[in-house]
């Protein structure tokens, strides 16, 4: 998450404050941790902690990071709150800089934030430090803004592929199905099981389409173990 912006704002480090957390997510630790008992998780973007602490609270070892001073004083408090403190450190960095060894993670989280890339580049630098960071076959959890939230004839910006203003006046990203498995495959990941990712909030097609909340793209991959 971005410094400097909306997500300075009390009323909205309240929300994600008190927000709840994925339940998907919660269940791929849950498996994860039976994988490997010591799992390292890198929460990107972890914003208040709303995932970061519970999943510390199952066992993992978490390392959260996000760019936005206020949300990373709410996270501080929710893991102390929760007895989470032990388990979870926070640190201020960009999605696309991580400070972190190569090779050191079992499970990236990437939970609303890949969408925050304003640029195609953003995003590939992005994917490419998960990527560096996560060791061979370590899990890529996924929950980014799908295509379908804007209208079918809406354009991206000059010499971008998938970066929109449409939604909320700021550049992000939105990526069809194909756009996403591509991009994540070019920097080494690859589905985790066969058939389509799951979809949440995909509107209704017609000239009435109304901006409402976007509609997100939810899926596993792993860090290819060769290549």
């Amino acid at each position: 998450m971005r410094g400097a912006s909306r997500w300075e704002s009390p009323s909205v480090v309240g929300g994600f404050s008190t927000a709840a957390p994925n339940e998907v997510l919660l269940e791929l630790v849950r498996n994860e941790l039976g994988r490997r008992p010591g799992l390292r998780v890198l929460d990107l973007g972890c914003g208040a902690a709303r995932n970061a602490s519970p999943m510390a609270a199952l066992g993992a070892s978490v390392v959260g990071m996000d760019l936005s001073p206020a949300m990373l004083g709410a996270a501080r408090r929710r893991v102390a709150a929760e007895g989470a403190a032990g388990r979870v450190s926070l640190a201020c960095a960009p999605m696309d800089r991580l400070p972190l060894p190569a090779r050191s993670i079992d499970l990236v989280v990437a939970h609303g934030v890949f969408n925050l890339a304003r640029s195609g580049a953003e995003l590939r630098r992005a994917l490419d430090e998960a990527a560096r960071v996560a060791r061979p076959g370590a899990a890529l959890f996924v929950f980014t803004f799908s295509r379908s939230t804007l209208r079918p004839d809406d354009r991206p910006l000059p010499g971008e592929p998938f970066v929109f203003t449409q939604f909320s006046g700021e550049p992000q990203c939105f990526l069809t199905e194909d756009e996403l498995e591509e991009e994540l495959l070019r920097a080494g990941f690859e589905k985790a099981s066969p058939g389509p990712l799951t979809e949440y909030g995909r509107p209704s097609l017609g000239p009435s389409l109304a901006r409402g909340g976007p509609a997100i793209w939810e899926g596993t991959f792993r860090r290819k173990r060769t290549g």
